[in-house]
């Protein structure tokens, strides 16, 4: 064989080696995202209809996170924030809206607290999907159930599967499993 010819196979070796490996790398970092993010990163490709520009969302995502001071509750916060919770689970029998409506700012309250920023709804819940992949979900139905109530769309059942979502996103926020003792009382 020729030298030229040894050069040529050997740029089409490095070639299909440089593929080989491109692909497994983004095939890699898809089933990271996908572990990651869960069910959020479904939604996200959906919503891009592009498996590699949601790719970019997630990580850019991740990244602006990364850049925010989210910090644990202290003990003393995880307690009053859970006392607070209480009584917003018991007004709910006797003001459902009311009760959600409060629901809602608690959650809020959390989040400001831990240091996530309180811009729009979708860059909370987009924020909140990287930390708390697991619930985000359970913030965007309650948030929409919260929507359909101001304009008196909502069932009672809606408000209780509100509160519901609400208290399993108040919970990770609180991180109450993380202390021993401390959990959101159901």
């Amino acid at each position: 064989m020729s030298a030229l010819l040894w050069i040529v196979v050997i740029l089409v070796i490095v070639v299909i080696v440089g593929v080989v490996a491109w692909s497994y790398a983004r095939k890699q970092r898809s089933q990271r995202l996908r572990s990651q993010f869960g069910s959020e990163y479904d939604r996200t490709v959906q919503q891009y209809q592009d498996p590699r520009s949601a790719e970019r969302a997630l990580e850019d995502r991740q990244k602006r996170v990364d850049y925010l001071q989210i910090r644990p509750l202290a003990p003393q916060e995880r307690s009053r924030f859970s006392e607070e919770w209480h009584g917003v689970q018991a007004r709910f029998v006797d003001d459902p809206v009311g009760a959600m409506t409060q629901a809602d700012q608690l959650v809020g309250q959390v989040m400001q607290a831990r240091g996530y920023p309180m811009g729009d709804f979708e860059t909370r819940a987009a924020d909140i999907s990287v930390d708390h992949p697991q619930v985000v979900e359970n913030y965007r139905a309650a948030h929409a159930i919260a929507a359909r109530s101001q304009g008196g769309q909502a069932s009672t059942e809606e408000l209780r599967q509100a509160m519901v979502h609400y208290r399993a996103l108040f919970a990770d926020l609180l991180e109450a499993n993380q202390v021993p003792g401390m959990e959101v009382r159901r």
